[in-house]
């Protein structure tokens, strides 16, 4: 299989004049519980990351190993997050929107682009306003983006471990709110908890 160029979409940016390219990116919009992770990430040209990719194609450790090397490595990065209280009260998408746009705009130095994962850039209740370009399947396209991935990615797994401890009894170590059949025998069983995504759960 030919190896992607991750680089490929950044050098573009940068040939048409612009300075400063982050890549952003989010985590758990499809979990029943837990809040919505979006990161930023402002790489710096001569970033070498060995391994880097879109997380959900990463091992747990490479994941973990890339997290601090990224962070190491960046010019600027953030992570920001929506609790599930203001995901029920908007919408998803809105959630997502305004994760990145806050997590873009924490960024210092500012970008003059953002690479945004994905194929939307508006919601009902939110919209990326900061100059931009979506990126269907992004983090496996650039290396800002999958950057991005790999920090939202691995802060939310290691809050949902925080999450496991206060609720035991949903073993959300084990499937991080995802809708697995067995998140759902236990939801049944317990009822939701207080970061359960109540309108996530039409399905009970």
């Amino acid at each position: 299989m030919e190896q992607i160029d991750l680089w490929q979409l950044e050098r573009a940016c940068w040939e048409e004049g612009y300075q400063a390219v982050c890549g952003c990116d989010e985590a758990g919009a499809g979990p029943l519980a837990g809040a919505l992770y979006a990161a930023a990430v402002l790489l710096p040209r001569e970033a070498h990351l060995s391994g880097l990719n879109d997380s959900k194609k990463l091992t747990h450790k490479k994941r973990e190993l890339l997290y601090d090397q990224i962070r190491d490595q960046a010019v600027a990065w953030a992570v920001t997050r929506v609790e599930p209280e203001e995901i029920d009260a908007t919408d998803i998408l809105s959630a997502r929107m305004k994760a990145m746009q806050q997590a873009i705009d924490a960024l210092s130095p500012a970008p003059d682009l953002a690479l945004v994962d994905g194929n939307r850039d508006h919601g009902r209740a939110a919209a990326i306003t900061s100059p931009h370009r979506t990126v269907v399947k992004g983090d496996s396209l650039s290396a800002s983006i999958a950057a991005a991935s790999i920090l939202a990615k691995v802060s939310r797994d290691r809050y949902m471990e925080e999450m496991a401890q206060m609720y035991p009894q949903y073993e959300f170590e084990r499937h991080k709110g995802y809708p697995t059949r067995r998140h759902y025998e236990l939801l049944r069983q317990y009822g939701p908890c207080p970061i359960h995504r109540r309108s996530f759960l039409s399905k009970l």
